[in-house]
């Protein structure tokens, strides 16, 4: 009798060796895949049902279907294997106890290194929406996931506050901090951690990502002295909206309208000044109060004829392109109002690495497509490229891993 996912044949190859992610898989090939789960020292001492490689693709695809139970995902993962010719048995579809189990053996060891294997910029030098005077756009910007209600998830990343006093939120949420390319919104680096964590703490690490070919665009939560000054030391370009209380006196005025000021060390440290442009403009919108007053961006870029001050303020929009990202793989991808799956912490980190891995994939498939059509990824439907990615999963028979 051949075991579980074999059928009869002269090789006796598993029909798990040829589970796929569809053309995902050119992002996360079997290969690749091996390897990490080798050196996170995952990899099986027996045959299963559920190899290591099949529980890494099967976490991906059930990032694609948020809405579906772990049985069915299974069945859409292999469904189209089915039809080929050399298959003559069937494969067991897993129950879902085991699919769990399968899980808790992988741990999130191994997703968090395929991330950080694959994540990088996608962008080709100059393309449109990615790149501004030479350097490449990219921004931090933070968020959490509603988890489940289990006693592990909240000990572990804790419960937010409702703003009603001493109650609670209703679930447990982890915080994650993504550092992203704004043009194409593909996410190179990111942080978990506790709800409870601020989102400062949660960037750090994501600064040894940074460049001197790159521009970083921050929001107003993030400046702090230190925090610019570990960023500024990576010689990458800083571009960041600054609190409105902040203390920024003038020093020397410039021609278009922008003036040299100076960050000063909180009390303590022995931090010399860093000398820093400032850019105030207003917008006028209807989300902005009619009082509220106007933006202040600092800088690294201190001379106005190589960063004019109209064309940093215009820039600073590009920021909100990772909100954007944010906002595509939580309402579109995991889906509207969903918690995460998992009911345990270290099978969260995982689910969440899994999605991060997805949305990492399609945006790179559009990016590409986007580039040899000499488009913006922008002009590219994210839902559209999702449908798609779905729809050709489903139907893998003809595609080789």
């Amino acid at each position: 009798m051949p075991r579980a996912g074999q059928v009869k044949g002269s090789d006796e190859e598993r029909l798990t060796d040829r589970i796929a992610v569809g053309v995902l898989t050119s992002t996360f090939p079997p290969a690749l895949v091996d390897e990490v789960i080798e050196a996170s020292g995952r990899a099986e001492k027996r045959h299963r049902l559920l190899p290591a490689r099949v529980v890494v693709y099967f976490t991906l695809a059930m990032c694609l279907w948020a809405d579906e139970e772990y049985v069915e995902v299974a069945r859409l993962l292999v469904g189209g294997l089915k039809s080929m010719a050399r298959w003559r048995g069937s494969w067991r579809v897993p129950t879902s106890g085991a699919i769990t189990q399968a899980r808790a053996r992988l741990g999130s060891s191994a997703l968090k290194a395929l991330f950080e294997r694959v994540a990088a910029p996608v962008s080709a030098e100059g393309s449109a929406g990615s790149w501004w005077r030479g350097l490449r756009l990219v921004a931090t910007w933070g968020t959490v996931f509603d988890l489940p209600d289990t006693e592990a998830n909240e000990e572990r990343f804790g419960r937010p506050g409702s703003g009603r006093g001493e109650a609670k939120g209703a679930f447990p949420q982890a915080r994650v901090v993504a550092l992203a390319e704004c043009g194409t919104h593909a996410i190179i680096g990111a942080e978990i951690g506790p709800c409870t964590s601020g989102e400062t703490t949660l960037a750090r690490p994501l600064l040894r990502l940074l460049d001197e070919g790159m521009l970083l665009l921050v929001d107003r939560g993030f400046p702090g002295y230190e925090l610019w000054q570990e960023a500024a030391a990576t010689r990458s370009e800083l571009c960041w909206r600054t609190k409105s209380n902040a203390v920024l006196p003038v020093a020397t005025a410039l021609a278009d309208g922008s003036y040299l000021s100076a960050l000063r060390p909180p009390r303590g440290n022995p931090g010399a000044p860093i000398t820093v442009r400032v850019i105030g403009y207003t917008l006028t919108h209807p989300s902005r109060a009619e009082d509220e007053g106007p933006i202040r961006l600092i800088t690294t870029l201190v001379d106005p004829t190589e960063a004019p001050a109209l064309e940093l303020a215009a820039l600073y929009g590009e920021r909100w392109e990772e909100e954007s990202a944010f906002d595509e793989l939580k309402t579109h991808q995991r889906g509207a109002g969903q918690v995460l799956r998992s009911k345990s912490p270290e099978m969260v980190i995982q689910e969440i690495y899994a999605h991060l891995l997805v949305y990492f994939a399609i945006r790179s498939l559009i990016n590409r497509a986007a580039e040899e059509e000499q488009l913006d990824p922008d002009q590219v439907s994210f839902i559209a490229s999702l449908r798609v990615i779905r729809r050709q999963i489903t139907d893998q028979a003809a595609f080789s891993p």
